[in-house]
């Protein structure tokens, strides 16, 4: 059915008693989702004739899925008041909690409500990459779960382990929801008490990487990291502890930071013999078994800590 007869269908489907209840959303929000299933048809067909990478076709969204979303474009007629609130058609004037000022006009703005029952609204707007001023230092980092990070230069920046801390009330919590019969009013509210245990550990440990991440960018021109098998690892008894270091999402914070504010980021293959090699004098000397910290070089004599020699070799 072509977009613009879908497009009729909605408008009239309005008028009718089983479907009065469209009415009480903008209608920019409706059109805006048969442009989205459009876009997604297209995307999907393209893929299949080799014009783009493949992707899957459009489905309906899960109804486990508690996470909602609506998105206003700029003919929406939503607005920013000069009191800072948020004025959305067919909804009013919300109070805003801003995390910061916007840098340009927005166009878009979206506003979510995830598995915790918090609502967040997200705006489009146009920036211009901020470059940082030169530096002569470059920093390695070697990642790890005893130490988070340690860098080159022999800083060790601990892991602070947020699920770990947070395990006893998450248990309570689960067992809590546990216990609540399947569709009744107490069990939602104890799935939302579970969500925002969860949500809360996932923004704790979201802060730590954004800060460190920025930290580094700023103080050193190239940033060179171990390109880890997170995958694998998640396999081994080491599964909890590797999530919960989320070192992925901390690499992925390095390499888009320093893209935006001009410097130089690099992965080192994860096959690469970092723990090997003596950052002194480049003789290779073989595995060592991970209850080896520290060792003494044979070749050159250079006592070695494991972690520091490893985050040398990447930088």
């Amino acid at each position: 059915i072509p977009s613009g007869e879908l497009s009729r269908q909605l408008t009239a489907s309005k008028k009718t008693p089983e479907r009065a209840w469209l009415a009480e959303v903008s209608s920019v929000v409706l059109q805006q989702s048969l442009r989205d299933l459009d876009t997604a048809y297209k995307n999907f067909f393209d893929g299949l004739k080799g014009k783009r990478p493949k992707t899957g076709p459009p489905r309906f969204k899960s109804r486990k899925d508690t996470r909602q979303s609506v998105r206003f474009t700029a003919n929406a007629g939503w607005k920013i008041t000069t009191g800072g609130k948020l004025r959305l058609p067919k909804v009013g004037d919300l109070a805003v909690k801003w995390s910061r000022a916007l840098p340009s006009v927005p166009s878009t703005v979206t506003v979510v409500k995830d598995s915790a029952g918090r609502y967040f609204a997200s705006f489009v707007v146009e920036t211009k990459p901020e470059t940082l001023p030169a530096t002569d230092n470059v920093v390695g980092i070697d990642l790890g779960l005893t130490h988070f990070a340690i860098l080159s230069d022999g800083t060790k920046i601990d892991s602070p382990r947020f699920l770990r801390r947070a395990e006893k009330k998450l248990k309570k919590a689960q067992q809590d929801l546990s216990r609540k019969a399947k569709g009744s009013k107490n069990r939602a509210k104890a799935r939302i008490k579970v969500a925002r245990a969860h949500a809360r550990t996932a923004d704790a440990r979201r802060e730590f990487h954004h800060q460190l991440s920025t930290k580094l960018i700023r103080e050193n021109q190239a940033v060179a990291v171990e390109d880890l098998a997170v995958k694998g690892l998640a396999r081994t008894r080491m599964a909890k502890s590797v999530h919960d270091a989320g070192w992925s999402a901390f690499t992925t914070m390095l390499e888009y930071k320093a893209a935006l504010h001009g410097r130089t980021f690099h992965r080192i293959g994860r096959f690469e013999p970092t723990s090997q090699v003596c950052s002194q004098c480049g003789i290779k000397d073989g595995p060592k078994p991970l209850h080896i910290r520290e060792w003494t070089c044979g070749a050159c004599g250079a006592h070695l800590d494991r972690d520091i020699n490893a985050a040398v070799n990447v930088a």
